[in-house]
């Protein structure tokens, strides 16, 4: 294959959608790969505000955006995944849920179970108290260190 060749094959791999094409013949073999750009990743800020005026402003906050502080969640405890997985509150289908809104739970007791790698690994509670919010849906993958409950201490 001639220099003037692999010009033209290097022209038509880079008008195309072709990452990489390899040629052999009998005086040897070519490849051509597209060279791969790396992603560009822009993040926007969530808001920009611009302002004509040098003295400083008082924006009003509207009441359903201000922060509230509910003391009750202050109290509270989140169980974590241990690792990573697929999250069920069931030992099988036809079995009832472990741990829900309302369940009284006690160190050593399953609240659920994370299934890795075909394992099904019973996800124990170390503390006492009552679960308030369950965070993940049933048969949902989870990653490591993920909220899984958050429990009201007793």
């Amino acid at each position: 294959m001639d220099l003037k060749q692999i010009h033209e094959l290097i022209k038509i791999v880079n008008k195309s959608n072709i990452g990489e094409i390899s040629i052999e013949d009998k005086d040897g073999k070519v490849t051509i790969k597209q060279k791969e750009e790396a992603p560009v990743t822009v993040a926007a800020p969530l808001h920009q505000v611009y302002s004509t005026q040098a003295a400083p402003q008082t924006i009003a906050v509207p009441a359903m955006l201000a922060p509230t502080v509910d003391p009750k969640i202050d109290n509270l405890i989140t169980i974590k995944s241990p690792m990573i997985g697929t999250f069920y509150l069931r030992t099988s289908p036809d079995k009832p849920i472990m741990a829900e809104v309302g369940t009284e739970i006690a160190p050593g007791k399953v609240v659920c179970i994370i299934e890795a790698m075909k394992l099904f690994n019973e996800i124990e509670s170390e503390i006492k108290g009552t679960i308030v919010k369950v965070l993940v849906e049933d048969a949902s993958p989870v990653e490591y260190d993920q909220p899984l409950f958050l429990v009201e201490p007793a």
